[in-house]
């Protein structure tokens, strides 16, 4: 079975991602595999270099379908380094 990976965005802006048996698969695989030696992975359609392939056609009329993308491993060591306000409070008050 071909892995199926469809990314989108719906009406109210949530991200979806809808998935086969081999689809899944291949995703956590990849998600597995980051390591500080080995941390991205691409999401990009078909034909491209051969890491997670993605799908164009939407499942909804009206869903935005995301064809690109790229996952990054972040250990908190080089957030801490490079990216700290990653780790500062979110003011959720609305104020």
């Amino acid at each position: 079975m071909k892995p199926r990976v469809t990314i989108n965005l719906n009406n109210k802006g949530e991200l979806e991602i809808w998935l086969n048996e081999a689809g899944r698969d291949l995703l956590v695989k990849e998600l597995r595999n980051l390591s500080a030696q080995s941390d991205h992975f691409h999401l990009q359609p078909e034909g491209f270099i051969d890491q997670v392939p993605t799908q164009s056609r939407a499942y909804r009329e009206g869903d935005q379908v995301l064809e690109w993308g790229k996952v990054l491993f972040r250990p908190d060591e080089w957030d801490r380094k490079y990216f700290p306000h990653v780790f500062e409070p979110t003011d959720t008050s609305g104020s």
